[in-house]
């Protein structure tokens, strides 16, 4: 079962979660495990009593990012809106030793190169699963609204927009390519076969700066419509913000509190 999917409903029931430990404490014979498993968190209570004093402090001495299952019965938290699972047995896949992203604040040279432990940070966590929610409201509305996904290439023999580097690479067959800076060049010529056209890749600029300004790879939506105004091209752009930012509102409540992003501006925000 996921974390996420537990319900009221749920209260009273034993079931079985599988995740890492993000956080763990105890004091005697009981322990509070902080278990996520990408849908969600939850606090689990182990008490020696229940699981015997050889197994309590084998699932208490367990590090952080252990990964691991846990059965035992859901209850209402006795302070938040929250459920708890009260363990009552486990089985440890893998034993995390010397987990080298701890609690503590870390530098940025140093978390680019642990990217792929960072990824499970919760700010990384809500970040995610944020932009996952973009992607899928950019599809959906655009799907609503008559316009065709085309697949704009990668790989590209010129550039697009004179305005910055690109990066540079040898085809197979010998020839100059470069990578794509934008599939706009591809969706020109495909509106005059079905009129709407958006793509959604990645694209590459390869100018030299460290600033947050430029990025040399990120995804970007380009869209294409035949025959049309101004006033409406302006009225698809505004419609389009508005349901990705409902979207967000209504599906990652929990990932904006985690980030500690005030949603206010957003939600004063009306067509």
């Amino acid at each position: 079962m996921l974390i996420s999917h537990i319900t009221g409903e749920d209260v009273g029931k034993e079931i079985t979660l599988q995740g890492w430990i993000k956080h763990a404490r105890g004091s005697g014979k009981i322990a509070f495990i902080e278990l996520r498993d990408g849908s969600g968190f939850i606090q689990c209570v182990a008490e020696a009593k229940n699981l015997g004093d050889e197994k309590f402090a084998a699932l208490a001495g367990l590090n952080i990012e252990s990964a691991l299952s846990l059965t035992g019965t859901v209850s209402k938290h006795p302070k938040k809106e929250e459920y708890e699972l009260q363990v009552s047995a486990f089985h440890v896949y893998c034993a995390t030793k010397d987990y080298p992203l701890g609690q503590k604040e870390h530098n940025p040279d140093f978390l680019f190169d642990m990217r792929h432990l960072h990824l499970r940070a919760p700010s990384q966590w809500a970040i995610q699963r944020i932009r996952d929610t973009v992607i899928h409201a950019t599809y959906d509305w655009m799907r609503d609204h008559d316009f065709t996904k085309i697949d704009s290439p990668i790989f590209t023999p010129n550039a697009c927009e004179g305005t910055t580097e690109l990066y540079e690479v040898e085809h197979v067959n010998g020839e100059k390519m470069y990578l794509s800076q934008s599939g706009q060049l591809y969706l020109e010529p495909a509106i005059a076969s079905l009129g709407r056209v958006f793509d959604f890749g990645p694209v590459f600029r390869a100018e030299k700066s460290k600033t947050r300004r430029h990025l040399n790879e990120f995804w970007m939506m380009d869209a294409e419509v035949a025959f049309i105004q101004q006033e409406e091209n302006m009225q698809i752009q505004e419609d389009l913000m508005y349901y990705i930012i409902q979207q967000v509102l209504a599906k990652n409540s929990k990932e904006l509190e985690v980030l500690g992003r005030d949603v206010t501006p957003l939600q004063n925000i009306k067509p």
